[in-house]
């Protein structure tokens, strides 16, 4: 019996296996990227989405299927592997599902959103509950393709929305390993003052954006300060930004983190589950993340 599903990002499935063996969570079967699992739901950082409650359908017939799908709920969206024709058919008969890319700032969705997929063409999995508000946890935004030095800024876009909070007009930051500016770009067109703190400097035009004021300076040889928002994109090693935001923390310093937590060959799974501890922190692995995971402090629990 499938109790849960944990859908990774393309390319790291191992450490999702790594992360849920460590949680006593078995993988009894994969489907695509899905890992089917019969021990009940776990926390996993590195699912983009999970399942929380698969059930097992009988699909005798395409009305069948849609029908058992139409009965549980509304909305549902579907990650295919094998069986499209079938699944297709079964698709078209449910209520549309219109994806639009989010035009940020703006909060991820809230409507209910279940998933599907089919393990054999006769046999459907549906999970009326998931994690994710997206569909296959895949965040797309209208992207700018003008303004930002890099596309780091797509990471903050996503955290932020997934979060449903951002800086606003008149609030501090502190962009830490700021350069070339992505994430600086990001919160000055948001209205906020943001200090970039870096020893290499910002792409021009972001550092004459209004707002923005550069720091030469070492991100880690730095005091705490007050500030609305600490925000850091670093290349580091997790256990010397877990010290770094540890110490932040413990000064009272920041009223709000959002930083990556970068991983250099081996995934160091022992680094995310001390960030995972943190009272008030939460770890997750963003669609736009690559080997590395984002750290949140300070929100809302239930964002």
């Amino acid at each position: 019996m499938i109790q849960a599903a944990y859908l990774a990002a393309e390319g790291f499935e191992a450490p999702l296996t790594e992360e849920l063996a460590r949680r006593g969570a078995r993988i009894e079967s994969w489907i695509g990227r899905l890992a089917l699992s019969p021990d009940p739901p776990v926390q996993s950082a590195w699912a983009l989405d999970v399942w929380t409650d698969p059930r097992e359908v009988a699909v005798p017939s395409i009305k069948a299927g849609a029908d058992a799908l139409r009965a549980m709920q509304r909305n549902w969206s579907s990650y295919l592997v094998e069986h499209h024709r079938r699944a297709a058919l079964i698709t078209e008969r449910l209520p549309p599902m219109r994806v639009r890319p989010i035009v940020f700032p703006a909060a991820a969705p809230t409507s209910h959103l279940g998933a599907w997929t089919l393990l054999a063409s006769d046999l459907m999995l549906a999970s009326p509950t998931k994690t994710s508000p997206f569909v296959n946890g895949v965040c797309l935004f209208t992207e700018d393709r003008v303004g930002p030095p890099s596309r780091a800024y797509l990471k903050l876009w996503e955290a932020l929305c997934r979060l449903r909070v951002w800086p606003t007009e008149g609030e501090t930051c502190l962009d830490l390993g700021a350069s070339p500016g992505g994430w600086t770009w990001v919160l000055a067109r948001l209205g906020a003052h943001v200090t970039a703190i870096d020893k290499a400097p910002l792409d021009p035009s972001v550092a004459a954006m209004p707002g923005v004021t550069e720091r030469r300076d070492s991100a880690f040889g730095m005091a705490p300060e007050p500030v609305d928002w600490l925000f850091s994109d670093i290349i580091a090693y997790p256990d010397r930004l877990l010290a770094l935001v540890q110490r932040w923390i413990e000064a009272g310093a920041a009223k709000r983190i959002v930083c990556t937590i970068k991983f250099q060959g081996e995934t160091d799974h022992a680094a995310a589950e001390a960030f995972a501890t943190i009272p008030g922190g939460r770890v997750m692995h963003l669609f736009h993340n690559k080997h590395e995971l984002t750290f949140a402090w300070g929100f809302d629990p239930a964002a």
